[in-house]
């Protein structure tokens, strides 16, 4: 709970899903019991879905240097193929995956707008709305992000052909985003958010117009953007403007709590103060940092700022709250070759300040009263369960330590999202006939 762990706690769920009460020293007659130790569902802050089709594909060496750059051709050859209901598919195994994982919402970083040779559909959302049906198939909670992606490169650089299908002018993001606007209340297990892709893919007053104008209508509208990904990229900005990119993005923007600065890996000492006086959440996802060999964000150093964390799983690499969390610290032990560098003062449990801070960051970034078990929050539950044997007799934070450094995935036995049940014993409520319709797409877009 907020103020600590407790026993004996009744948690009243309302028919919209939200905790109407949470009681203490309740004696539990009428209720459900819980069947192991709760925690607050994780949100996961940066998801590109489709994404999770090609995990593990881009794993031989090129005979060059590869990187980032050199997945990202991978990863256009393969999205040239997905069609509407391949991506609705995609997204609902992964979503299934994810509440099995321990999240219990998501941030869909969303860019997949088009045909694959750019045309538009019919509908101009159609994509938009297939990885909403796929959020509600699963039972997730979605924070939908629809991205304005506009060139290839600094300097309004021609974007290559294979990036067609995720562009749009300014003129048609607003009219895409007051579309997906009029089904999205923000109520509920939904909400719309924007999304510049990156300081690179969008120009800087096309940003600034449709910042102001989605906050026009929506204040608390959520705000993502990649930045500082790569070395090559916080070049190429010196390169265009004289400045690093986050260091340029305080200065032309108007940056609140409501922005979660995605991966930020090559973030200097004065940019990371920045993010941190301003109280923006840095959108980590440690196993994607990781497969794509972007760097290390200096954790440690921004936590001590009191700078605002969330994780996400962003390619799918990985699918596992305690994976990323775990190769948060794994990152920074290597890098400085010591242990427990991310426990804080008054914080000696290293997975419960991590879980901690995640959930915190993770309700900011994805803009909904999630990541909290009290009285207005959505009822997002975590069971792990107290007979797993990495958790025999433990208690109090050391769950946690061990959840995160041992159990792991495996330790997760329930999971609730809006007040529903969406797995139980650690299986998804419609996991066969998700599997099935994903097993059945990979195979349409491998053959």
């Amino acid at each position: 709970m907020p103020h600590g762990w407790r026993t004996g706690v009744a948690i009243d769920v309302d028919d919209a899903g939200t905790i109407a009460a949470v009681t203490e020293g309740a004696d539990g007659a009428g209720a459900e019991r819980i069947a192991g130790h709760a925690l607050a569902g994780m949100p996961n802050v940066h998801s590109h879905a489709f994404q999770r089709a090609f995990a593990g594909s881009a794993e031989r060496g090129s005979g060059r240097s590869d990187s980032f750059w050199t997945w990202r051709e991978t990863m256009y050859a393969f999205v040239a193929r997905i069609q509407p209901d391949h991506a609705e598919a995609i997204a609902a195994y992964l979503y299934a995956e994810m509440l099995k994982a321990g999240y219990t919402s998501v941030g869909e970083f969303h860019y997949l707008h088009h045909a694959a040779d750019g045309t538009r559909l019919g509908r101009p959302t159609e994509m938009a709305e297939r990885i909403r049906s796929a959020a509600r198939a699963a039972g997730i909670g979605l924070t939908l992000l629809p991205v304005l992606y506009e060139y290839g490169g600094f300097d309004a650089r021609t974007p290559q052909e294979r990036q067609h299908r995720f562009l749009m002018t300014p003129d048609e993001y607003v009219a895409y985003w007051d579309e997906l606007a009029t089904t999205m209340t923000g109520a509920g297990q939904e909400r719309l958010g924007v999304a510049p892709h990156s300081l690179r893919a969008v120009a800087p007053e096309h940003m600034r117009e449709v910042l102001e104008y989605v906050a026009a209508r929506d204040a608390s509208a959520p705000v993502h953007i990649h930045i500082a990904e790569q070395q090559a990229e916080v070049d190429d900005c010196l390169a265009w403007s004289g400045a690093r990119p986050i260091e340029w993005l305080f200065a032309h923007a108007p940056v609140t709590p409501q922005w979660c600065l995605v991966h930020a890996t090559h973030a200097d000492d004065g940019e990371l103060r920045l993010m941190a006086d301003a109280r923006v959440v840095a959108g980590l996802c440690p196993t994607t940092e990781a497969n794509l060999g972007d760097g290390l964000f200096e954790a440690e150093t921004f936590l001590a700022a009191g700078g605002a964390i969330g994780i996400g799983s962003d390619s799918h690499a990985s699918v596992d709250v305690a994976e990323e969390l775990r190769w948060l610290e794994y990152g920074r032990r290597l890098a400085l070759e010591r242990r427990a560098v991310l426990a804080g003062e008054g914080e000696p449990s290293v997975g419960g300040r991590l879980y901690r801070a995640a959930l915190a960051g993770g309700r900011q970034a994805v803009g909904r009263a999630v990541g909290r078990i009290e009285a207005g929050a959505r009822a997002d539950l975590v069971v792990v369960d107290a007979d797993h044997p990495d958790l025999a007799g433990v208690a109090g934070d050391e769950v946690l330590d061990r959840f995160v450094f041992a159990g792991a995935r495996s330790a997760i036995r329930d999971v609730m999202a809006g007040g529903r049940w969406v797995v139980r014993e650690g299986r998804h409520a419609d996991e066969e006939a998700i599997t099935q319709r994903y097993r059945t797409t990979l195979r349409a877009l491998r053959s």
